[in-house]
């Protein structure tokens, strides 16, 4: 599927990763980055799941409760009917607060289906979102709660039929230390991060930064980008010029169903807590940048943006330079049609 501008017109093109997604060609229109080894799972036998009438099992892994767009993206594989999602984690510290979270996030949107792993570090502190979940503890949930995290991260990619994409859109420590106690979990996963900055920083700056989900933990990174698994990120290069306004985002906005609801009591509950945030849109007009959204749509497909396979080093400071000394990492670099990205955020989103 090519989005062209020149070829065809953006609603064409959404309606045709639409129609791709239901029959599973969303992205198999892939680069040499869907080259692995032949025993670890690639991108483009992921995608390939779906032309076989099955679902991509997928773990979120998230450091959900700090920015907000955790939770635009915890929404949108919500609302992705590729995804069969296996386990949602919470990673980064303060695990218990993001899962208790994810809990009411869930049980608002009818998937108490899917299991909770509590992660590394947990505490219960407050943060961002706490009023919205106040009085909500993690007991109430109905499903399952692992409090082993990285076990059940573990055993859940062992225990798959089809390979498992760990979608990872916070630091990582949880599956840096899962990879320490199952190194062969990698013979049936692929990792797709919200992670780096490589020639562009964050709003569209020229000068690249320590990206946030690398600078918590350089290691960790370095850990997940040094086995021998399949890795693809978006890096700031394009999550960090996501964002939904005008018409696309007031059908979000007005969009009547309970979970797109919460997602809009969480934003307006969150726009005012951050001390780092240097512009605080009005939560009736516009969202903030949805960096992690990306990384949901990476794990389904491709065809919107441009990959590069390139060999990434992460310093102690947090910077992910191209080293060629490094084993390549899958990276998407820019976008082909955002404006159709975005389009598809909000199909997904608003959808029955």
């Amino acid at each position: 599927m090519k989005c062209e501008e020149q070829r065809v017109t953006r609603r064409t093109c959404l309606k045709a990763a639409l129609a791709a997604a239901a029959t599973g060609g969303l992205g198999l229109a892939r680069s040499a980055s869907a080259d692995a080894p032949a025993s670890y799972p690639t991108a483009r036998e992921t995608f390939a799941l779906r032309q076989q009438g099955k679902k991509i099992p997928v773990i979120f892994d998230t450091d959900i409760g700090g920015d907000i767009d955790d939770t635009w993206a915890l929404a949108m594989l919500l609302k992705c009917p590729e995804f069969e999602i296996k386990l949602v984690a919470a990673d980064s510290g303060n695990a218990i607060y993001r899962a208790r979270l994810m809990a009411k996030l869930l049980e608002v949107a009818g998937r108490t289906d899917v299991p909770i792993a509590v992660g590394l570090g947990a505490a219960d502190r407050a943060s961002h979102q706490s009023k919205w979940i106040e009085g909500y503890s993690l007991d109430r949930y109905p499903g399952t709660v692992h409090q082993d995290g990285v076990d059940a991260i573990v055993q859940t990619i062992k225990k798959s039929a089809d390979p498992v994409t760990v979608v990872c859109i916070g630091a990582v420590p949880n599956i840096a230390e899962a990879l320490r106690r199952a190194p062969d979990i990698v013979r049936n996963s692929r990792f797709v991060g919200m992670h780096g900055a490589i020639r562009r920083g964050y709003g569209n700056s020229d000068k690249p930064v320590p990206e946030a989900n690398v600078r918590s933990d350089p290691a960790a990174l370095r850990t997940v980008f040094a086995a021998p698994w399949d890795c693809t990120i978006t890096p700031l290069d394009t999550c960090g010029i996501v964002a939904l306004s005008g018409a696309k985002y007031q059908r979000v906005y007005d969009c009547q169903q309970p979970l797109i609801r919460a997602l809009m009591e969480n934003y307006r509950v969150w726009i005012t807590e951050p001390d780092w945030l240097t512009h605080r849109p009005d939560p009736a007009k516009a969202s903030t940048t949805l960096f992690d959204t990306v990384a949901v749509y990476l794990a389904m497909g491709e065809d919107l943006v441009n990959m590069e396979d390139l060999p990434v080093r992460v310093t102690d400071d947090g910077m992910t330079v191209v080293d060629q000394s490094h084993r390549p990492i899958h990276c998407a670099m820019s976008w082909k049609d955002l404006g159709a990205f975005e389009d598809l955020l909000v199909e997904r989103l608003v959808s029955g």
